[in-house]
């Protein structure tokens, strides 16, 4: 009798529950994003309507009818309201530090002309103390409007700017990093005058200081002559640092990005990184890439190994090497002289045996290797260099690796069809493209424009994969100009009528996939994120215009809408 009331009691109370289970409200998705139209950059680069995120993950795609229905009592429902919604965008090289500090000293990124710097200069002048430090970046000769009256070897000379500052040291990196820019003042307390170059060239190992035709020093520095003066800038305090850090953040976000890779850092950025994520603070996922610079420090990662976040937001696996320098300021490492300037060839910045070294050590300890090369030399010295490394492993499949060249700018027509057969990544900036080409010609000849230049569709056809970036702050961090850049191979201003080489656009699938699903490839990250698929992160850009269909110059006037990390909208306009 009492194992008959028992069983009673037992079926009874499973009566209630599954009563009281179906009386209670669903639980469904945290948050379903309907009325959107919504490209996933999957497999088959499908599109469609909703989306649904529960714990920072995406639940369900689908149709706006069919997401609707999961809806529970606490779901949040964003209507889109027909806004377009793509895979996070994915900045797969820039630098975190330098958006931000941008933000706190002169930025020259869009200065016209020699006078306007000159004008901006003396404006801070006005604000310091006598003999503090102005410094500022961003400036490029050849994007000026008009050229100075008086320039050497293409450059302008410090005496206007000298003038508005004889009391502070200037120091102004170039847009793209490879130059650098110091008054008189600046120049005095680095010794650096006639008499202490008079027996040099101009060139120092890795760069030059350029000279006038008397033996003066002009004021400008290419590649690592920079670092004569630039030593004596005082270093950052921690607390700008962080303040830096946290205005870059929110740039990206403001801009539609949510992973970044960062092109070389040493462990004072990644500590940062990580106090960042414990206070909640980081916001965007971050791929740190270690600086080559510094080989004591490749030493200590190479013991311990690198560090891939669990949860996706400060990984360390991959070294940046600085193997050449930029073609702005004649430093890029090419194999024929320069068009422009006879029996120079630009500058080898770090010696080859290094990238021998450091690509062993890496493929040894798990590492990817990521190397700076724009000139064509460049480009095929790395090659080379990482095609020895993978001889003397042959048990590691090179496309498994992932070694990247960043920028890949300016190829030998012979090297473009190694990057497929070896799977180097090639992480370009179409935004240069836009930016460089109308003058790059005058550095290379359309000969070797139009064999190696930019070239997108021979990369792919390579087999290569292509991902896409910025190089902030070389240029702004907006993701849509190299977008625009990209399929229509024009300058910002959309000349010329059919573009530069319009046989080498992408797809505007091919370009949207640069930015997302390949991005994630290059930091190892495609089965986490970078498509819209189920199972994978809820990180979405919502731009307000249809940036897959709109005309190609429509995409310069697009803005995001939302930003969105997580499941979590952490930007949106006019909030």
């Amino acid at each position: 009798m009492n194992n008959f009331f028992k069983r009673l009691f037992a079926v009874s109370a499973l009566a209630v529950l599954i009563f009281l289970q179906a009386c209670s409200p669903k639980e469904g998705p945290d948050t379903i994003f309907i009325n959107g139209m919504v490209y996933t950059a999957d497999q088959d680069n499908s599109t469609t309507q909703a989306v649904a995120v529960k714990d920072g993950m995406i639940t369900a795609i689908g149709t706006t009818e069919e997401i609707s229905k999961l809806a529970g009592k606490n779901t949040k429902t964003v209507d889109l309201s027909g806004k377009t919604m793509t895979p996070g965008f994915i900045e797969s090289h820039a630098h975190l530090m330098g958006i931000g500090y941008n933000k706190l000293e002169l930025d020259l990124m869009y200065v016209k002309t020699y006078d306007e710097l000159v004008e901006k200069v003396a404006e801070a002048v006005e604000k310091a103390e006598p003999g503090q430090w102005i410094t500022g970046r961003g400036w490029h000769q050849d994007k000026w409007i008009e050229k100075p009256e008086v320039m050497e070897k293409g450059f302008q000379t410090h005496d206007k700017m000298s003038a508005v500052s004889p009391d502070n040291p200037v120091y102004l990196r170039h847009a793209s990093g490879h130059a650098s820019f110091a008054n008189a003042k600046a120049m005095e307390l680095a010794g650096v005058n006639r008499l202490s170059i008079e027996s040099l060239s101009g060139e120092v190992e890795g760069g030059e200081i350029i000279k006038d035709k008397l033996g003066n020093p002009t004021g400008v520095f290419t590649e690592r002559a920079s670092s004569l003066v630039g030593k004596l800038v005082p270093q950052e305090t921690e607390e700008r640092a962080e303040r830096a850090l946290e205005m870059a953040i929110q740039e990206l976000l403001e801009k539609g990005i949510t992973s970044f890779h960062d092109a070389g850092s040493g462990q004072a950025f990644i500590d940062r990184l990580v106090r960042f994520k414990e206070a909640d603070k980081l916001k965007v996922r971050m791929y740190v890439m270690l600086t080559g610079r510094q080989p004591e420090l490749l030493e200590e990662w190479y013991e311990k190994g690198p560090m891939i976040d669990p949860d996706h937001m400060v990984t360390v696996r991959s070294i940046k090497l600085n193997c050449d320098g930029a073609l702005g300021p004649r430093g890029a490492w090419l194999l024929e002289e320069y068009t422009d300037r006879p029996d120079h060839f630009g500058h080898e910045t770090l010696p080859m045996e290094t990238v021998n070294e450091v690509s062993e050590k890496a493929l040894a300890h798990g590492f990817q290797v990521c190397s700076h090369a724009i000139g064509d030399r460049a480009n095929r010295e790395i090659l080379d260099r990482y095609e020895a490394s993978f001889k003397k492993y042959p048990n590691i499949n090179s496309k498994d690796v992932r070694f990247r060249i960043e920028h890949a700018q300016h190829l030998n027509g012979n090297d473009i069809t190694r990057f497929g057969e070896m799977g180097i990544i090639a992480a370009m900036q179409a935004v240069h493209m836009s930016s460089d080409r109308p003058w790059a010609i005058d550095r290379l000849g359309i000969e070797r424009i139009e064999e190696g230049a930019y070239v997108w569709q021979k990369l792919l056809q390579s087999g290569a994969k292509i991902i896409n970036g910025t190089d902030a702050p070389v240029e702004p961090v907006d993701p849509l100009p190299s977008f625009f850049a990209s399929v229509a191979r024009k300058t910002l201003k959309g000349m010329p009528e059919g573009g530069f080489e319009p046989d080498q656009s992408m797809s505007r699938d091919e370009a949207l996939r640069s930015f997302t699903i390949d991005a994630a490839f290059g930091e190892f990250d495609e089965d986490f994120k970078g498509s819209i698929e189920v199972g994978k992160a809820a990180d979405f850009t919502v731009f307000d215009k249809n940036i897959m269909t709109i005309p190609e110059m429509e995409i310069l006037d697009t803005k995001v809408a939302m930003t969105i990390v997580a499941g979590d909208i952490l930007y949106e306009s006019g909030e």
